[in-house]
């Protein structure tokens, strides 16, 4: 039974945990999560945050256009928009995802219904959290900053569909935690 305890308070740790790193964003839209440990004028010190014990990796400022620090303030370290060919479709993309992790909250109706209702019971908690991962996000929750970018299509695939990952990401944490907290408090009961 101390087993099934111990199990259950490091998935609740381990939940709470994945959500608390840094996010370094690349011009190229690739993300890196990390551990910043420093920046410097011409570059970023940081760790992998899959390895925290590890090597340091170093990386031009230049190759980062962003970075969302764990508190979730951000940023921008290279402006897009003096590069040349700003212009590309690609980078339209990369910026709405990009702008989607600065800005799109509204996510929090969908991963607190999930929460709540899995608090009551996980198997019950799996319809929402199925329910709310499968549907993209509603035009009237996306919190673009921009209309004139929003208008864009590659700019506003590349937000949407930021979106609806981020937005599924929080729906399944929160599931897990809710289950995490069950298999506790059932751990807790039977003993």
């Amino acid at each position: 039974m101390r087993h099934i305890l111990f199990l259950s308070v490091f998935i609740g740790l381990f939940w709470l945990r994945a959500g608390a790193q840094d996010t370094l964003i690349l011009v190229t839209g690739n993300e890196i999560l990390a551990r910043i440990i420093e920046i410097q004028e011409e570059k970023i010190m940081y760790k992998k945050f899959e390895n925290l014990e590890g090597p340091n990796y170093i990386i031009s400022k230049d190759a980062v256009y962003r970075i969302i620090f764990e508190n979730g303030t951000s940023e921008i370290i290279t402006s897009k928009e003096k590069e040349p060919g700003w212009t590309s479709n690609e980078n339209y993309f990369v910026k709405g995802q990009s702008d989607c992790i600065a800005y799109y909250s509204k996510y929090k109706g969908a991963s607190t219904g999930t929460l709540v209702v899995s608090l009551l019971s996980p198997l019950v908690g799996l319809v929402p959290a199925v329910a709310t991962s499968l549907t993209p996000p509603k035009d009237r929750n996306l919190d673009y900053p921009s209309t004139e970018l929003f208008a864009n299509q590659d700019y506003q695939n590349g937000y949407r569909s930021k979106a609806w990952n981020i937005k599924s990401r929080k729906v399944w944490r929160n599931w897990g935690i809710a289950l995490g907290a069950n298999v506790i408090l059932f751990a807790i009961v039977q003993q």
